[in-house]
């Protein structure tokens, strides 16, 4: 399956597909992902304990039943789990540490690996928040925001592994932005209700960054939820454990769905709550609804919304369609909502349902790259 057909990528890092394998303490290895996730476009190992506090609380977990990946030579653990990838997916490694040292040294081997390091914001066990591991350095946004900045300058390509609903997360995710990292991960979980849909958007709507979406991911429609709401990835492993088939199912359908529409993560309409990408499926704003609270967020005015989408129209196929609602493809909607009018203009100049998606998803780049106010401003 072709890197072409999605071109996703971060700095060294390229994708084949937008499907990963989560990382699952003292389960999720090489020789898992190499079993499970041979086609993933994203493997992610670990967690890994980089140092002799976060191995103590590793020992003290299993102790007690849990499964934890331990070493007494972590980076020599990193580099070998590695490079036993066989798959040729992208990797990356999650790891824990209490101290920043330890970090930098596994962020140097990584990037020398060319691998993604995942710095674990997320673990939860009690003896882990009181040794200020995983979810403990959500409340310590401070040191959060310095490790980053740290670990970004060996040139690593660095994701945040996070637990929505924990803190704000429209301003922990600002905060992820402005640090530097490259990626946010986002364990979605709403506690007692299952999947938190809202979070995603909301984790996509305060950043620009790659967005991987995590959470309950058993199935393409649970998927595809995500991707409406932003996310560039969807990851899995609880999942695996109950399908062994379901990285292979993923990505089998995200792919067909690709093939057919061209934007396989395009979002929902703003007026179905839909993220700023919307924008690119709104009407012409003549009239009171979702779509001027939506743009003007950006800082744009209505007049200035509506010549941003007319200049990119200029010289494209968008700049088609007389006959349509407000007289250009620039103001329709969404190719999997019914519209005879949309779709006849469609055959008549021939550009079809994928190439036209593929247009509207350079129009909503445009769109907030042309913003006054920054994305990660907005809110």
């Amino acid at each position: 399956m072709s890197d072409c057909l999605f071109d996703l990528h971060i700095g060294y890092v390229r994708f084949k597909n937008p499907i990963a394998l989560a990382p699952m303490a003292g389960t999720v290895d090489s020789a898992f992902a190499n079993q499970y996730a041979s086609n993933a476009g994203l493997v992610i190992l670990g967690a890994f304990n980089l140092d002799k506090a976060s191995i103590a609380v590793a020992s003290a977990l299993v102790a007690r039943g849990r499964k934890e990946f331990i070493s007494d030579e972590p980076m020599e653990l990193i580099k070998k789990e590695i490079r036993a990838v066989t798959s040729g997916s992208a990797v990356a490694v999650n790891v824990r540490s209490t101290t920043l040292e330890p970090l930098i040294e596994a962020a140097k081997i990584v990037k020398e690996e060319g691998a993604i390091l995942e710095l674990n914001a997320h673990c939860r066990q009690p003896e882990m928040l009181e040794a200020g591991l995983g979810e403990a350095l959500l409340h310590d946004i401070p040191r959060l925001s310095a490790w980053i900045k740290a670990i970004k300058e060996t040139g690593v390509v660095l994701s945040v592994k996070v637990r929505a609903n924990v803190v704000n997360d429209i301003e922990l995710a600002r905060i992820i932005d402005k640090a530097g990292a490259d990626i946010i991960h986002v364990d979605a979980e709403m506690e007692g209700f299952g999947t938190d849909l809202d979070a995603i958007l909301n984790y996509r709507d305060a950043t620009r960054l790659f967005l991987i979406g995590n959470n309950s991911v058993k199935d393409f429609e649970a998927a595809k939820e995500m991707f409406t709401r932003g996310a560039d990835m969807v990851s899995a492993a609880r999942g695996v454990l109950e399908n062994s088939g379901l990285i292979q199912e993923l990505v089998e359908n995200v792919t067909s769905y690709q093939q057919s529409i061209g934007w396989y993560n395009a979002p929902k309409h703003v007026c179905s709550e839909g993220d700023f990408r919307g924008l690119a499926f709104c009407c012409l704003p003549v009239k009171p609804c979702p779509v001027h609270e939506k743009f003007q967020k950006l800082g744009y005015t209505a007049e200035e919304f509506a010549r941003t989408k007319f200049d990119f129209a200029k010289g494209t196929m968008l700049e088609y369609g007389e006959d349509t609602c407000f007289g250009s493809l620039v103001w329709c909607c969404k190719i999997t909502k019914p519209c005879w009018i949309r779709d006849g203009v469609l055959n008549t100049i021939g550009l079809s349902d994928s190439e036209y998606m593929k247009l509207k998803k350079q129009l909503a780049d445009y769109v907030l790259d042309h913003a006054r106010i920054p994305v990660n401003e907005s809110h």
